[in-house]
């Protein structure tokens, strides 16, 4: 690819966005407000078409407006400055963490987050020679109620919470394994809730089973998941013991001073071949 390609695949597909893109810039390199008069020279935009795009971005609190005629960059970004830096340190803290644990076990370790009613894979440990035909990638989502990570956090939410994720999604289903009902979902978040350990029984793929432990920040704030897959067959249950100590170590190393979750008994709600879990 030639410099001058690159170049211009650097740039946005529609120019709405590197408009808005050039008007933040311009907001950012300012501690103060900055008139509309200076927003529209300084980025070559006509003043009507600079107003119309920071009135569409103070819609979405991305810019305030102090007082008339004046804009500067608005709340949104700090909160979801904070979200992505929360990301980035729990990446950060457990990246080690995971791949010892990988090689303890020879099985995809993975690392998701919230995000609305999907839980979204951060981070992994993984080998093309463990086995596993399904290993979602870094990027890829799912829903809570079909993951063991997702579950961590439903079981997080109080009953209210739980019933309106419920009506939200309709609960859909990926196999004949899947929690389409929401009494058994909160059967099994009461269980997680016991144990500490969220489970995927051939929920969301069939022929892989899921253990999952939860992370947690110096604010004793559930932020991520850690969790193990392997193919059904394979899933060991000594492993329980390691996924709650490396999901401990990386919650200390956020800050987390909680004591460790007890290691629940073998086998504590693990569906029995050939029925429903």
């Amino acid at each position: 690819m030639k410099k001058d390609d690159i170049a211009a695949s650097a740039k946005p597909s529609v120019q709405v966005l590197e408009r808005m893109f050039t008007l933040i810039d311009v907001l950012a390199s300012r501690e103060e407000a900055v008139s509309l008069k200076e927003i529209s020279e300084r980025t070559g935009l006509h003043p009507s078409t600079t107003h119309r795009i920071l009135n569409d971005l103070a819609l979405g609190r991305f810019v305030d407006r102090p007082e008339s005629g004046s804009y500067r960059l608005g709340m949104r970004f700090l909160e979801l400055g904070n979200l992505v830096k929360a990301r980035l340190n729990v990446r950060e803290a457990a990246i080690t963490p995971m791949r010892q644990l990988y090689r303890q076990i020879q099985q995809p370790v993975s690392l998701s987050v919230r995000q609305g009613d999907e839980i979204v894979y951060v981070e992994r440990a993984y080998s093309e020679r463990s086995g596993m035909q399904v290993v979602r990638a870094i990027g890829g989502h799912a829903p809570l109620h079909l993951t063991s990570n997702g579950k961590l956090f439903l079981a997080a939410d109080d009953g209210q919470q739980v019933r309106a994720y419920a009506t939200r999604t309709g609960l859909p289903g990926k196999t004949h394994f899947s929690i389409t009902q929401l009494a058994d979902l909160e059967h099994e978040l009461d269980k997680v809730r016991q144990h500490g350990i969220a489970r995927d029984n051939e929920e969301l793929e069939l022929g892989v089973r899921c253990m999952a432990a939860g992370i947690y920040d110096d604010q004793n704030k559930l932020i991520a998941g850690l969790s193990i897959s392997a193919p059904a067959d394979r899933l060991d249950e000594s492993w329980v013991a390691r996924l709650q100590a490396t999901a401990q170590e990386i919650s200390a190393a956020l800050g987390f001073s909680g004591s460790r979750p007890a290691v629940p008994p073998a086998h504590p709600y693990a569906r029995n071949p050939g029925t429903h879990n």
